[in-house]
């Protein structure tokens, strides 16, 4: 018997459960394993659904098509090669199928195997299919109750219908524009064109409705605000650059400072430039280079050679740059203005030429879901499908979960539904295309005492896998990786997937987790205190004895991605 038949077996198929499953832990085939164990009815009142279904009656998830296809013909596979083996026509492919006939009385073994012979022929049938295409089955299929139109065409590049509303609404709020507002705009949009990037960047989890304010309005209120908050920066400064000129002038004809650091021809263009900014209200920035450090206590008590001198301006120096980078500023409140006028009326556009994108099919579904018919909506998708598996669950997005949890109740531990979610927090990559590991660890309080791991890899090397343990480890024992987001020690061999130099926040000798993980492992999980920023060669050099059979590496920014799989 395999290492995961112990699991696989004993895994209770109803409620809302979590596998936490780490690459080359058998995922693949634990899945199969509970399809087959769904079709049988298996497990009893104990860890049993407590009926029999059919493939188009268990929803499998997964987040690619190959993925789906791959899926889809391993549990074909595993069908069909339980169904021979419990009427003894072929040897058992694995333990676990020995186990699983070993729990039915011989007399049943046919009935079984018809089971199995006919679940196998319907996965043609099968409801294996991506979270996309699933939510357009969806509303397709309840039309009336998720207020979609019966016939939509999926249209996957909307780029020119996004342009032609961002013209519209450049047209509609940014030609009319005069003064500040106008000169805002010109400096910070240029045009349409520019601006549909950062629009598009905010489509996604949500749609609403934009600010009962103009474009307009919005710049001139917060610009106003800001030449307060600028006023009020500055009104010291006209007798504060006096004063600490003269500290400095005192400080030097006494020789109470140290000459290499404080003398007049470093400081007097520091203050002749503080003075200028704090008379001219219509200069914001302020460039004095090295004054913004030492003019502070810091910078003062390093170059006194007694006690420095205390003077509120030395304080207010220290935050003076942050301050002013802190400015209020219109661009993100009118770039939502934007994003949510456009979204608004892209949607709109959409639903007239009766287009979807891939995006709208999981946003429509989750709206009908949140709407007042919802409820009803979610009852007929959990009477199509009273037993959901998502895979790959680490890589769901806010939007996903609400749907699944809207559906399912993953708090509430439904017994009359099965709601299991495979994943591995350590392989949250897809951040980029809003995939987010809070949502993850948000499951994974939703399923407290409902945690269940396979705990041993069969694709690793017992090197790799102690080094991936480690890391993990340290990040248990850091504040920020505390709490639901430790993970499980493997047993056996693992894979590690990627890791980024510098980390972000982290020291410079130091290596660390990357994408969403990087805040688990707190930035220093394998130090090398020789190399400040290790090249791509090096890191290469240093890999060479844990004998990787893939490694590939990029560098972006002044950063290095690593990504690694390891022989057996």
């Amino acid at each position: 018997m395999t290492a995961q038949a112990p699991l696989a077996l004993a895994f209770p198929l109803r409620g809302s459960q979590l596998i936490e499953a780490s690459a080359g832990t058998g995922k693949t085939f634990t899945i199969s394993a509970l399809y087959l164990r769904l079709v049988l009815g298996h497990g009893g009142e104990a860890a049993g659904f407590g009926r029999e279904l059919l493939p188009p009656q268990i929803l499998v998830v997964t987040f690619t098509d190959a993925a789906t296809k791959e899926l889809r013909e391993r549990i074909r596979t595993r069908l069909a090669e339980a169904a021979r083996f419990f009427r003894d026509e072929t040897s058992a492919p694995d333990g676990l199928i020995v186990e699983l006939r070993e729990q039915y009385p011989v007399e049943q073994w046919a009935a079984c195997a018809n089971r199995l012979d006919i679940a196998a022929q319907w996965m043609d049938e099968a409801a294996v299919s991506t979270i996309h295409s699933w939510c357009q089955r969806m509303l397709r299929e309840h039309a009336f109750d998720s207020g979609s139109l019966f016939t939509q065409t999926l249209e996957t590049d909307h780029s020119d219908l996004l342009g032609q509303v961002l013209r519209d609404y450049w047209r509609l709020f940014c030609y009319p524009m005069q003064g500040d507002a106008l000169n805002w705009v010109r400096s910070h949009w240029v045009g349409p064109a520019e601006l549909m990037p950062r629009v598009r960047a905010m489509f996604g989890n949500e749609r609403r409705d934009p600010p009962e304010q103009t474009p307009s309005e919005l710049i001139e209120a917060c610009l106003q605000e800001r030449r307060e908050a600028l006023v009020q920066i500055k009104a010291p400064w006209r007798e504060w650059a006096a004063q600490l000129r003269e500290i400095c002038l005192q400080g030097v004809a006494s020789k109470s400072v140290d000459g290499r650091k404080m003398q007049a021809r470093f400081f007097e263009p520091w203050f002749e430039k503080i003075s200028a900014w704090a008379e001219d209200e219509s200069v914001e920035q302020l460039d004095i280079g090295t004054g913004f450090t030492r003019l502070t206590p810091e910078g003062m008590s390093e170059a006194w050679k007694g006690a420095a001198p205390d003077h509120p301006g030395l304080d207010a120096m220290a935050g003076l740059k942050a301050s002013l980078d802190a400015l209020p500023s219109p661009d993100a409140a009118v770039l939502q203005h934007a994003a949510q006028w456009v979204g608004a009326r892209f949607e709109e556009e959409k639903r007239r030429r009766a287009e979807m994108g891939f995006d709208d099919m999981l946003l429509r579904l989750d709206s009908a879901l949140q709407s007042d018919g919802g409820e009803r909506l979610a009852t007929l998708i959990r009477e199509q499908f009273p037993v959901a598996l998502i895979d790959e669950f680490q890589d769901t997005d806010p939007v996903q979960y609400r749907i699944f949890e809207s559906i399912y109740r993953i708090e509430a531990n439904d017994p009359e539904t099965g709601l299991f979610l495979i994943g591995d927090p350590k392989q949250a990559i897809y951040a980029f295309r809003g995939a987010d590991i809070y949502t993850y660890l948000r499951a994974r309080q939703a399923t407290s005492g409902r945690l269940h791991t396979l705990g041993t890899n069969f694709r690793s090397s017992q090197a790799m896998v102690s080094a991936v343990n480690h890391v993990f480890l340290q990040a248990e024992q850091r504040p920020q990786g505390q709490g639901p987001s430790c993970f499980a020690k493997r047993m056996a061999r693992t894979r590690c997937h990627s890791w980024r130099w510098p980390p972000r926040g982290a020291r410079s000798n130091c290596w660390s987790t990357a994408s969403r993980c990087r805040h688990l492992t707190s930035g220093n999980c394998l130090r090398n205190s020789r190399c400040p920023g290790p090249s791509i060669a090096s890191i290469r050099r240093r890999l060479a004895p844990l004998r990787l059979s893939a490694c590939s590496m990029a560098a972006s920014r002044g950063a290095v991605g690593l990504s690694v799989s390891s022989q057996r």
